[in-house]
């Protein structure tokens, strides 16, 4: 038995208090993890916020999720009685029950302020990213090309910028050929790796205008580089941004993530299908994928083919790829 009461606080704010029974506290401890890591769990995946003592629990957020989440608390606490609760089983309760959905589907108030106005993200999966960037210092943004990934992830840069968050952006991408060799294209280092950049300074252009970007990387405020110049460093008060980030080796995986400073928040991005390096080379993405995928802090986004924002064309194109890598990987 529970009793909940219910108080509305702002038209897009609600909370439920509730008491969870029989007064258990082994069974309270399995739903809470150690350290709470369910609840905070939770708490990200569904946008909420969830404040308890004992068995009193407060859950406060949209209205459109706050129940659901008493509901999922309640039944969680029921499956305590018989089982023991561990991350990847909290994973399939709020699968199951579609909440994902539910708590980003059609939240207008999920929008990111930059100079030019504002982005709104499209879909429950692109809001979903925007709330995990938000609310961790490391992300994970996997999926096909189209799906907002970078543009997303820099917009969130430049609206930490703009609100004093951090102090500076750090925008990365590994300079790997593909198909092509730098050491043919003309130009010296810089313009060699130039165009490998170019789509993260064309999402800075149209978020602050060419002369505001130009102004700030001159000032040494935006900094847009290769991969191998991280080698050494450590950023503090930073918002760093590796983008194609499959085409990293295990190497330099790990040292772009033991670059993060005191402040700084860091999103990684990438397609695990796309990958440039040599056959026998293991992208530094795919690998850390299950080194990372329990740890506290960290949110990893996954994006698929229905949530490409290009061209009708590019969704039907990626749909397609999908189903043959399908097929091969049952033969």
């Amino acid at each position: 038995m529970t009793t909940a009461n219910q108080e509305a606080q702002e038209d897009e704010s609600a909370t439920v208090r509730f008491e969870l029974s029989p007064v258990n506290t082994e069974r309270l401890m399995n739903l809470s993890g150690q350290f709470d890591q369910h609840l905070r769990q939770i708490e990200a995946r569904l946008g909420v916020e969830i404040s308890n003592r004992g068995h009193l629990f407060a859950v406060s957020g949209h209205p459109n999720i706050v129940q659901k989440t008493v509901n999922l608390l309640q039944n969680l606490y029921a499956e305590t009685a018989d089982n023991t609760l561990n991350p990847s089983k909290l994973h399939l309760f709020m699968q199951e029950a579609n909440l994902e959905q539910i708590a980003y589907a059609g939240q207008d108030g999920v929008k990111i302020r930059t100079r030019r106005g504002y982005i709104r993200p499209k879909g429950f999966t692109q809001a979903r990213y925007v709330h995990n960037i938000r609310n961790h210092d490391v992300n994970f943004g996997i999926g096909p090309a189209g799906t907002g990934k970078t543009w997303l992830a820099v917009a969130c840069a430049v609206e930490a910028l703009e609100q004093d968050e951090v102090r500076r952006l750090v925008l990365v991408r590994p300079a790997v050929e593909a198909g092509e060799k730098l050491g043919f294209l003309p130009g010296d280092l810089s313009q060699k790796i130039d165009p490998y950049l170019r789509p993260m300074y064309d999402a800075l252009f149209e978020m602050l205008g060419i002369e505001k970007v130009n102004r700030l990387i001159e000032h040494n405020v935006i900094e847009v580089a290769p991969l191998a110049y991280m080698r050494g460093r450590t950023l503090n008060d930073a918002f760093i941004l590796l983008d194609e980030a499959q085409n990293t080796t295990i190497e330099q995986m790990k040292m772009f993530l033991t670059r993060l400073g005191f402040g700084s928040r860091a999103v990684i991005t990438g397609d695990i299908t796309q990958i440039d390096l040599p056959r026998q080379q293991t992208s530094g993405l795919k690998h850390v994928l299950g080194i990372l995928k329990d740890v506290p802090g960290i949110s990893f986004t996954w994006f698929q083919g229905q949530d490409v924002v290009r061209h009708e064309l590019v969704k039907k194109i990626v749909a397609a790829y999908e189903r043959h890598d399908q097929q091969r990987g049952s033969e």
